[in-house]
């Protein structure tokens, strides 16, 4: 699998996040997600919106589902996402249940291993459960906590290759990672590589980086679509 560029529209109005999905298609990227600040401030509203302004473009909706499952992802797949997020810490039954309507909506799943106590095993448990992706995630606030107490901040790096070597599915690492780190993911084996948080001025409002962030966002796609996986 090529390395695959996605941009996560943590943003919390509708225009904004369309502007900057305009700029990141025309730098390069390959998948949107409808971030999570973004699903709760705009809802179904926001997906319908980026499907019909691109209408040939996967659509990520990161919902973090715990429970509901089979309806969260229903909705979301008639609204246009080509993917959702169920995390690995809910029910059995919810996972598999996401999977059941990923399978009736033509809806890839992609599986959230954040907060499991082992990483790599829940990773695993996920791909068997019938996730197409895993998703290899240290949460914003867990890192931010960490760091604020003064020790070592985890990073999705830290067990990247064995995150990888433990499942046939295509992983991505999400929590933390700078840029440079990001363009780096490809060669752990992890070929979707989501840029965020990196591309903001202030994480805690979800405000886009002033400055060339087209030109920048060009060259971190160029980087990435040029290496080779593994």
């Amino acid at each position: 699998m090529k390395p695959i560029v996605q941009i996560s529209l943590d943003l919390t109005d509708i225009n904004e996040a369309l502007e900057t999905a305009h700029l990141a298609m025309r730098a390069g990227v390959d998948w949107l997600e409808a971030g999570t600040p973004l699903i709760l401030a705009e809802g179904l509203h926001g997906v319908r919106t980026l499907r019909a302004e691109f209408p040939g473009t996967p659509i990520v909706a990161d919902l973090k589902t715990m429970d509901g499952g089979y309806l969260e992802a229903e909705m979301m797949a008639k609204a246009g996402a080509t993917h959702v997020v169920v995390m690995a810490r809910a029910h059995e039954e919810t996972i598999r249940c996401v999977v059941k309507a990923g399978a009736d909506f033509g809806c890839q799943v992609m599986g959230d291993n954040m907060v499991c106590e082992d990483m790599v095993a829940g990773a695993k448990w996920l791909e068997d459960l019938g996730c197409d992706f895993v998703i290899h995630h240290i949460g914003y606030d867990e890192r931010r906590g960490i760091a604020a107490r003064g020790l070592h901040m985890p990073s999705p790096l830290d067990q990247l290759r064995d995150v990888c070597q433990a499942v046939t599915v295509p992983v991505q690492a999400v929590g933390g990672l700078s840029l440079e780190q990001a363009i780096e993911c490809p060669r752990y084996g992890a070929p979707l590589v989501v840029l965020g948080a990196p591309l903001t001025i202030d994480a805690d409002s979800f405000r886009t980086a002033d400055g060339d962030l087209e030109g920048s966002l060009r060259l971190i796609c160029e980087a990435i679509h040029s290496q080779e996986v593994g």
